[in-house]
C-alpha cells in the first residue's frame, strides 16, 4: 500500500512554538478574566446568596394551611377501574395490511359517535329566505 503524498511540508504545517505561545496567551487571558470577575461581577453572587437565604427564612416561617375537603386531591383509583383495554385483533400478514388494520375493526375506530356529515342545505334555504338576503 503506497503512502499518500501531501503537497504541504509537514514542518511548515505544524509550528509547535507558535501553537505553544497561542496556548500560553489563552491561559493567561483566562487567568486575568478569573481574577477580574469578582471585582466586576461579584455583586451577582452576593445578591444570589442573599436571595437564597431570604427564601429559606420565608419557607421556615411559612404557616401550613389545611385545605378544605372539596379542594383536597383524592387518592387515584386504580386505572383498571375506569380504563378498559380490549385485546387487539390478529396482526396482518403483509405490510400492506398494516395500513388501517386497527381502524377496520368498528370497536377500535376513532369515530365513536359516527361520521361527521356536512350539511347539504344552506342556512338561507332552511329559513326559506331568498338568495339575495346574503351579502356573498
Amino acid at each position: 500500500m503506497a503512502a499518500v503524498k501531501s503537497n504541504t511540508n509537514p514542518a511548515k504545517a505544524c509550528n509547535f512554538v507558535g501553537q505553544d505561545q497561542i496556548w500560553k496567551d489563552h491561559v493567561q487571558m483566562e487567568m486575568q478574566a478569573a481574577n477580574a470577575w469578582p471585582s466586576t461581577w461579584g455583586f451577582i453572587a452576593q445578591a444570589y446568596k442573599e436571595m437564597v437565604e431570604d427564601d429559606m427564612q420565608m419557607r421556615k416561617s411559612r404557616v401550613k394551611v389545611d385545605l378544605p375537603p372539596h379542594m383536597q386531591t383524592r387518592v387515584p383509583s386504580p386505572p383498571e377501574k375506569y380504563i378498559k383495554v380490549d385485546s387487539s385483533p390478529k396482526l396482518p400478514q403483509t405490510t400492506q395490511g398494516f395500513i388501517g388494520w386497527r381502524s377496520a375493526v368498528p370497536s377500535l375506530g376513532l369515530e365513536r359517535f359516527g361520521k361527521v356529515h356536512k350539511g347539504r342545505t344552506s342556512f338561507l334555504k332552511e329559513l326559506k329566505w331568498p338568495a339575495e338576503a346574503s351579502d356573498s
